[in-house]
């Protein structure tokens, strides 16, 4: 039996990356547990912006659709302009790890703000920095953390997405 605590899925599109929170979402996955981070690549082509309407972050643009839906869905958001990087949003928990790690002054060199909240939640440096180029090459990072049997039913809808690359990370120990 494993015991994992963390599925971490990359995705080409935000297509791909919506579909597999939907799949989540009618499997009965806690959206608590779901976090989803993306470059925000069409600044430069469209007027964007981002308000707070009550506890919930707003967005129009090209893909506003995409991100509203997640800012409704996921619990907290936001938006980081990291250097590097550049403008990412951030939907759900991570949110949360990257402030405490900005706070601690965790981030450390080679790894983003998005690498040091990853980080602290147990994620090795390694994995982080693919997940940074992951979010550089434009494609979305989805994140599922928590419980050990929670973890393994994500990982079991996960894999059966359109994904690029997905790892689980956490001590595994296995039952005979």
């Amino acid at each position: 039996m494993s015991t994992t605590n963390s599925v971490v899925a990359t995705y080409d599109t935000h297509d791909q990356a919506e579909q597999a929170v939907k799949e989540l979402q009618e499997a009965g996955v806690d959206m608590k547990t779901l976090s989803i981070a993306g470059k925000d690549t069409h600044t430069d082509e469209h007027v964007v912006g981002y308000y707070n309407a009550g506890d919930r972050m707003k967005r129009w643009g090209k893909i506003g659709a995409f991100w509203g839906g997640f800012w409704g869905l996921l619990f907290g958001s936001a938006m980081f302009a990291i250097p590097g990087l550049g403008p990412i949003l951030v939907a759900g928990p991570l949110v949360a790890w990257i402030v405490a790690g900005l706070e601690g002054a965790v981030v450390v060199g080679g790894v983003s703000a998005v690498g040091a909240g990853l980080m602290s939640i147990g994620i090795p440096k390694d994995s982080v920095v693919q997940y940074d180029v992951a979010l550089k090459t434009d494609k979305f990072v989805l994140l599922v953390h928590g419980a050990p049997d929670a973890v393994a039913k994500a990982e079991d809808i996960i894999a059966g997405t359109e994904h690029s690359s997905y790892e689980v990370h956490g001590e595994r120990v296995f039952a005979h």
